[in-house]
């Protein structure tokens, strides 16, 4: 018998890994490998969760009607152009399917969301990359990547795994110097961590001003929600349409959406993640740029890039191996071309207490 055979191109996607969970061996693990939310979800978030376990039975509110309002009443949107979805990625995959196809090109930076990539190839687009600069997205070098087969363009600000953001001036100048038809998505996963940056925009205001632009934000995060699978966008009203008509019914679940409301309800909660996240990096930061060789780089958002010697045994690779045993798990990022790298996400200060001490036994060791 001869097997159903897939698209072209489809056996060509390398599929996404996640962070690691698990260490074989190790008593205790201490996972830094995805940029969870350190302090766990909002107290409400659960009670919301837990509450709305009688009810499994029932389907949820198709158009997640609820939690578009309290978005919309949150951040002053406008409820129609709100769409929700199962994690962001979702909704970055529903807008690849929408505006793009064989042969066209989906642009992102150098060091970009492995699932641009992995959504283009799905449609049989073509992924192309802009060289960043110092590892941050390079206006000038995304414009000049543009062709006529440019599409969709995805700036990830601040990015995952750089740290890096661009500035809220810099955004506007991409806007500008794209073709009106092409969509630009500034994929805003980590705005929440921005408080104090005041030349930062998460993109909700470039939405409002024209028809090409989309902000995608996620509860994965700052929320500490990732295990639901909840995001959400802020898109121009004929893009948002498209969204609703391409979704699948009920993408979003009932006990999704009761968390994510009551998530966004608890400011005191997301105030203090964000001040425990600020300080614990910082001060993460600062120590591991005490040891020799190794070097912690700048970040915006709940996670650090650390920079490992390429000399064999001290390498990223051999470190990587090293706090695996010890049941600390950080995320190896040669797959986004930064093979001297570990992406190490911000725990609670005893975890990376207990991080710190073990990257001090590596290399004592």
């Amino acid at each position: 018998m001869t097997a159903p055979t897939p698209r072209p191109g489809i056996l060509d996607i390398a599929p996404y890994v996640g962070g690691k969970s698990s260490s074989a061996g190790a008593t205790r693990v201490i996972k830094l490998s995805s940029n969870e939310g350190a302090l766990g979800p909002s107290p409400k978030a659960i009670e919301a969760l837990q509450k709305s376990a009688t009810r499994l039975h029932r389907y949820p509110d198709g158009g997640s009607d609820i939690l578009r309002a309290k978005l919309a009443e949150k951040y002053d949107l406008e409820f129609d152009q709100i769409v929700c979805g199962a994690g962001s990625d979702e909704l970055i995959t529903l807008l690849i399917r929408a505006y793009a196809g064989p042969g066209d090109e989906v642009l992102y930076s150098q060091h970009g969301f492995l699932m641009y990539p992995i959504a283009a190839k799905g449609v049989g687009a073509v992924p192309v990359t802009a060289a960043e600069t110092n590892m941050t997205a390079s206006v000038d070098s995304i414009l000049a990547a543009v062709t006529d087969k440019t599409k969709i363009v995805f700036v990830a600000n601040p990015n995952n795994p750089t740290g890096t953001y661009i500035t809220s001036a810099e955004v506007a100048r991409l806007r500008d110097g794209l073709r009106e038809d092409i969509l630009l998505v500034v994929d805003a996963a980590y705005a929440e961590f921005m408080t104090g940056q005041e030349d930062y925009t998460a993109g909700a205001e470039l939405v409002a001003k024209g028809d090409n632009t989309v902000m995608t934000r996620t509860f994965s995060k700052i929320y500490g929600l990732g295990g639901i699978r909840l995001g959400w966008c802020y898109a121009p009203p004929a893009i948002a349409d498209v969204l609703q008509r391409l979704r699948n019914p009920f993408n979003v679940g009932l006990p999704s959406q009761e968390a994510g409301v009551a998530a966004l309800e608890d400011d005191d909660f997301v105030n203090a993640c964000v001040r425990h996240n600020s300080e614990t990096r910082e001060w993460f930061r600062e120590e591991i740029n005490k040891l020799s060789g190794l070097k912690a780089h700048p970040s915006y958002g709940n996670f650090v890039m650390v920079e490992f010697p390429m000399a064999e045994g001290k390498n990223a690779d051999a470190a990587n191996e090293f706090m695996m045993a010890r049941g600390v798990i950080p995320r190896k990022i040669g797959a986004y071309g930064l093979p001297q790298m570990l992406r190490i996400s911000i725990g609670t200060l005893e975890e990376m207490q207990i991080c710190l001490q073990t990257i001090k036994d590596f290399i004592a060791n």
